[in-house]
């Protein structure tokens, strides 16, 4: 919290308009907290979801940009305000919730917003939801020049360069190594010109995976080993287990975080990820499975309706 108020206070200095959002991880109500006095410095707070438009306007060149702000949506929080609306789903509350902003169409719309879409590729740091309950598919965002997604860990594009994700500044766990972080810079020229760069983001200690033996990666002149104040996952490939070996490690690599072995032993006892399986799967797949698993038979259709009323409820009761 410190840290975000010195980079804010540091931005509102240098003079640009900041947009913020919450996301998934966020409380709204406290991130929105001040957010009207915030105003006063060019630092804009996405309020609660009321079912209101949050829309700013700038000015440049080619006339007004509209900026939209919308947090992070699950059903539950559209259909509150719209029950004459049909919404099961996380696409459904998109759709509502865009449809009820008004978009001028002849005019550049630019949306800040934080929610998994449909095709985007995910990284083991990131909550998942069973069965890909949350995917909100694409389309709901026609409407925008640009789409500026919070969520996922990854830089990437959705379908166009349109709809982006940033990715984060830094990497969160080891699934993201490999990952090459940056910030994006959209410039929206005239209506439908848009163009995108990225400036890389190089961190005072890099997160990264190295391999070898434990002899190989304690010697003084080991080149594999690289900056040894990285934060490290080490996978030692001896055949024999080392004693002691994560306090020894440490002592030369003092952020070692995560250490394995990969050998024999390990690479014949490995099996099939089954929290990967259950992912794929919804609630109600998975419930299906339970049962036949107890009961040696399989639910009947009025069982199975309703699990499905139960499920969303609950859903509902949690959000």
């Amino acid at each position: 919290v410190g840290m975000l108020d010195d980079f804010l206070v540091s931005l509102s200095r240098l003079g640009p308009q900041v947009f913020l959002i919450s996301g998934n991880h966020d409380s709204p109500e406290r991130l929105a907290f001040g957010g009207r006095l915030m105003e006063q410095s060019g630092v804009h707070l996405a309020p609660v979801y009321d079912g209101n438009p949050c829309r700013f306007t700038l000015q440049d060149a080619h006339g007004p940009v509209d900026v939209f702000l919308l947090p992070f949506l699950k059903p539950v929080h559209v259909r509150r305000f719209f029950p004459e609306e049909t919404i099961e789903s996380y696409t459904d509350a998109l759709r509502v919730a865009i449809d009820h902003l008004g978009v001028e169409g002849g005019r550049r719309n630019v949306l800040v917003t934080h929610q998994f879409v449909t095709g985007a590729a995910r990284c083991e740091s990131e909550e998942l939801s069973v069965g890909g309950s949350d995917n909100v598919d694409a389309s709901v965002f026609a409407p925008f020049d640009y789409v500026a997604l919070g969520h996922l860990h990854g830089p990437q594009n959705v379908g166009s360069s349109r709809i982006r994700y940033c990715g984060t500044p830094l990497k969160y766990s080891f699934s993201e190594a490999s990952q090459y972080k940056s910030v994006t810079v959209a410039e929206l020229g005239e209506k439908g010109d848009l163009t995108l760069h990225t400036v890389p983001l190089t961190p005072r200690h890099d997160m990264r995976v190295i391999q070898g033996t434990f002899a190989q990666l304690t010697a003084e002149n080991s080149d594999a080993a690289g900056e040894r104040e990285d934060y490290l996952h080490i996978i030692l490939t001896d055949e024999e287990d080392v004693p002691e070996a994560l306090g020894r490690l440490r002592q030369i690599y003092p952020n070692l975080l995560k250490l394995s072995y990969d050998n024999t032993r390990t690479r014949t006892s490995q099996s099939v990820d089954r929290a990967q399986r259950v992912a794929q799967k919804s609630p109600l797949e998975l419930f299906e499975e339970l049962y036949e698993t107890q009961n040696n038979q399989p639910m009947s259709q009025e069982q199975r309706d309703f699990a499905q009323r139960l499920i969303e409820q609950l859903r509902e009761e949690d959000a």
